[in-house]
């Protein structure tokens, strides 16, 4: 990916875009700045001018490569862009964990911006990138930042020290992290689909019924999905499909959600019964039961801003799934 590839994310009132070479004069007047600087533990405070452009130059790498996105966060003034900070996810080697870092100029402070663009950054990654989980840690005494890792859904995990270059020493640090449970909006409690009674027995779960299909091409590859962003479990892949609507047959309901989903039409005799899933959701219990199709008419396409993968049956366990999904992959690709 280039950095003219990456599109640029976009809140209520932030845009997060890669840096540019114009930005180096106003970004080194942000951050060259004691009370900015000293809460950040790798730069040395004065930070150098050509430090500006030497980084810069840096991060359009790194996005190049795929290894690291440090973007600048920038405002609107009218017409006019302005630069408000930066913030960064950086991949940890040899896992699926990234670490995400930011800063905001002092004249910025106070107005919510660092967990505006650090929230949206986070659920970008878990939803577009290969990961679990994402990390960060902040110096102990900064209230503030310790406030903003809170408030997007990270969980305090640990203590340590970083050396804070500015301050010339090691220094307390808090660690956090959390996954897509922290992250990303949590699913919503179902009305009861299967039960006919009126209300539930006490300790009970509602029970929320989904149909998935496993499309099967002519090359003997499964189509999986990836969950969009904004969707609860982001960036996980799955089988097509989803919840029934009451009154629906587990058939109608399939083939209605691949119409909507994948834009192709599937008939009633053309769903395989295969197997299915029973998973507790925490708040309810889920059922899945699992089609096979191999015909339908039309190609499948992402009507829903999902991303969509042919996979081979023996290299569908390398793809991150829901938990309830995860079952049904050794079944399939022993049947296949």
């Amino acid at each position: 990916m280039t950095t003219a590839d990456f599109a640029p994310l976009r809140t209520e009132r932030l845009t997060l875009r890669p840096l540019r070479p114009e930005d180096a004069a106003e970004l080194h007047r942000l951050i060259n700045d004691w009370e900015v600087v000293r809460n950040l533990s790798k730069l040395p405070f004065p930070y150098p001018r050509e430090k500006a452009d030497e980084w810069i130059q840096s991060t359009r790498e790194q996005i190049e490569k795929g290894s690291a996105w440090h973007l600048a966060i920038v405002g609107q003034d009218g017409d006019e862009e302005v630069l408000v900070g930066c913030i960064g996810l950086t991949r940890q080697p040899e896992t699926r964990d990234a670490e995400i870092g930011y800063w905001v100029g002092r004249r910025f402070w106070g107005h919510g911006v660092a967990a505006e663009a650090a929230g949206r950054l986070a659920r970008w990654a878990l939803a577009h990138l290969d990961l679990d989980r994402i990390k960060a840690s902040c110096l102990a005494e900064n209230e503030r930042s310790i406030a903003v890792l809170r408030r997007i859904g990270l969980v305090e995990s640990g203590r340590g020290e970083s050396e804070f270059r500015a301050r010339g020493g090691t220094l307390p640090v808090v660690l956090f992290e959390g996954g897509r449970e922290n992250l990303t909006a949590p699913p919503p409690l179902p009305e009861p689909v299967l039960s006919a009674a009126p209300a539930l027995p006490p300790g009970a779960k509602p029970l929320l019924m989904v149909v998935a299909c496993a499309l099967i091409d002519s090359d003997g590859r499964v189509l999986l999905a990836r969950r969009p962003e904004g969707k609860p479990m982001a960036g996980l892949w799955e089988f097509p499909g989803g919840k029934m609507h009451p009154g629906e047959t587990p058939e109608q309901g399939l083939i209605r959600e691949l119409k909507e989903e994948l834009d192709i039409d599937v008939s009633a005799a053309c769903l395989a019964p295969f197997t299915f899933a029973s998973h507790d959701a925490g708040g309810f219990h889920l059922l899945m039961p699992l089609y096979l199709c191999r015909r339908w008419d039309g190609t499948p396409r992402a009507t829903e801003g999902q991303a969509l993968a042919w996979v081979r049956p023996n290299k569908l366990s390398d793809y991150a799934m829901p938990p309830a999904d995860k079952p049904l992959v050794a079944l399939l690709r022993d049947f296949l």
